[in-house]
């Protein structure tokens, strides 16, 4: 049986329109599952132990750019190489992904928001829907984060898909959810270079923007849904 996997994750919230969070971005990352990807694993497992960063610890990419829990005792460069290790084993994996962004200043209330984040991700499904029908099953997994989005998530895929399952992810058991995150966080560093608006924390890390554009975002855009 030919089965899709999409893991599902979202930067941002729903909450007042505050300059410091202006976008809601949601990411799926798509896997066909005859594509075995035991191997990458693996490597990223030991390259993640050599870090002294165990194998049970999901990567939380937000905090650890921001040095927050639990990333305070780990070194802008040491920071910089877990990000790193997690990044090159999304692009030895045979996958892709899709990121819906969303201006929050564009919508008068929440309402508003999700009723376009639903017809966005239908539209989507949709002009592919040759793509998703060629699978026997379709996975959604999502860690139920914000019950909005799971809401949204829920409806749409019932909606456009004769049939769908659904797991409830633990980040720490599915790499393939931290890449959704790390997806997400760089879309948004991407939108954030774009407007001169990068923090400290992420020039720290990144050094400057041209080698975010250089080192992670052109790398990126190749594992685009296309």
């Amino acid at each position: 049986m030919k089965e899709l996997s999409i893991f599902v994750d979202e930067a941002g919230d729903f909450g007042d329109y505050e300059k410091h969070n202006p976008y809601y971005i949601v990411t799926m990352v798509f896997h066909d599952q005859s594509e075995e990807i035991d191997e990458e694993i693996s490597v990223l497992n030991r390259n993640l132990e050599m870090l002294k960063y165990g194998n049970n610890q999901a990567v939380h990419t937000e905090p650890l750019i921001r040095r927050e829990y639990p990333y305070e005792a780990y070194l802008p460069n040491e920071r910089r190489a877990i990000f790193s290790k997690l990044y090159y084993f999304a692009l030895h994996c045979g996958i892709k992904y899709k990121s819906f962004i969303f201006y929050k200043s564009e919508y008068e209330n929440q309402f508003k928001l999700e009723a376009r984040m639903a017809r966005e991700i239908s539209q989507f499904i949709r002009n592919n829907l040759e793509f998703f029908q060629s699978f026997d099953n379709v996975i959604l997994y999502y860690d139920n984060g914000q019950h909005e989005l799971n809401r949204i998530l829920n409806t749409v895929l019932a909606t456009e898909l004769v049939d769908y399952d659904v797991r409830k992810v633990v980040p720490s058991e599915y790499k393939l959810f931290q890449v959704a995150d790390l997806f997400c966080t760089l879309e948004l560093l991407e939108l954030k270079m774009n407007n001169k608006s990068l923090s400290k924390s992420e020039l720290l890390l990144f050094h400057s923007a041209r080698d975010l554009k250089k080192d992670f975002l052109k790398g990126m855009h190749k594992k685009r849904f296309e």
